[in-house]
């Protein structure tokens, strides 16, 4: 059910530019309106590159309750970026906002559905989360990398590339190909906490972030950010993230991929560009799935909120079996999982 980006990593070309498809903005960031979400609602935190997706579906299943209904948990998240403090539903204890799947996964230990509720998350269960946890499967995506369109990264790289890249053993361009330039390269990762970076330094098997790599200052998936914006730059990129932001026009603010173009890895392109999705032979090389993470209690609690959680993100629930759901996915960037998988449960 969960891929791991398998080595060795099979790369890939893609144009250096794509259009930006007109009509259907981003879904309003952070839970809107005068007063918080209700005590019994359903929020979550966590994961930058899946915000917007969560952004939309809290929308489009709120917008089917009534509005004179006060009791029917509503669904609300986070963005991983804004004010630092956050008090997510009323009678919520304040916390730090989380950034990232990892900050978010810690939110949900640390509380409880008092405060929050799911974390979003861009990586699957590992053995040092806590047991009492379930990994909530929803939606395919995929991970490479990404660059400025007008830099002097190649369109390719192979898995050794990276691999040398990201251990600081090659730190120019010439050292990868002699016609590129001599320009020193600078790699980046998301911050600590983020499940793009843990899944990005897992694919290529490096444990320790060395001193060449800007590691503490650039979110995952905001390709805006002005530290990317230079020739020499290079940073992990969740693939249906990009497509999202770049074929759907699904970015705003800081979320877009600004002048950054992703790419493939040993011959595979990332992007299916006529489909306007995630190419699938990548997908089966490098793919991901992307989960909402429950306490294993509130998951099975036959309580209102228990029936609630299941009745959104459960395999017979609004996200697995609603068109408008499916259709939120695609053009968020990423891929519907198939009849049968969607609402999956893994535990660490």
């Amino acid at each position: 059910m969960h891929r791991t980006w398998r080595k060795p990593l099979v790369t890939a070309v893609l144009a250096a530019s794509v259009a930006v498809a007109p009509g259907g903005g981003p879904a309003v960031a952070d839970p809107a309106g005068p007063a918080l979400p209700a005590a019994q609602d359903l929020v979550g935190v966590g994961d930058a590159d899946s915000q917007a997706v969560l952004n939309q579906f809290s929308a489009d299943y709120n917008a089917t309750i009534p509005g004179s209904d006060t009791t029917t948990p509503r669904l609300y998240s986070w963005d991983a970026t804004g004010a630092p403090t956050i008090t997510t539903k009323t009678g919520a204890t304040t916390i730090a906002r989380p950034n990232g799947a990892e900050v978010g996964i810690s939110a949900l230990k640390n509380s409880t559905g008092a405060t929050v509720d799911f974390a979003r998350s861009s990586r699957g269960p590992l053995p040092t989360d806590p047991r009492y946890f379930d990994f909530v499967n929803y939606a395919d995506d995929a991970l490479s990398w990404a660059a400025p369109g007008n830099g002097n990264a190649p369109a390719n790289l192979t898995t050794q590339n990276l691999k040398d890249i990201y251990d600081c053993d090659v730190t120019t361009w010439k050292q990868i190909d002699p016609a590129l330039p001599g320009s020193t390269i600078k790699p980046f990762l998301p911050k600590a906490g983020s499940g793009t970076r843990a899944s990005f330094l897992a694919a290529l098997g490096i444990h320790t972030v060395n001193s060449c790599i800007d590691d503490r200052t650039v979110t995952e998936g905001q390709g805006s950010d002005p530290k990317l914006n230079d020739p020499d730059v290079l940073v992990p990129y969740s693939v249906g993230h990009y497509i999202g932001q770049a074929y759907y026009g699904r970015g705003s603010g800081a979320d877009t991929q600004g002048l950054l173009t992703i790419r493939g890895i040993d011959g595979t392109a990332p992007v299916d560009a006529t489909g306007r999705a995630i190419n699938t032979d990548f997908l089966t090389l490098h793919g991901q799935t992307v989960y909402v993470v429950v306490r294993d209690a509130d998951w099975a609690a036959t309580d209102a909120h228990g029936a609630a959680l299941r009745g959104v993100f459960g395999p017979d629930g609004w996200i697995c079996t609603s068109s408008t759901a499916a259709a939120d996915i695609r053009t968020y960037g990423f891929l519907p999982l198939p009849s049968g998988a969607c609402g999956g449960v893994l535990i660490p």
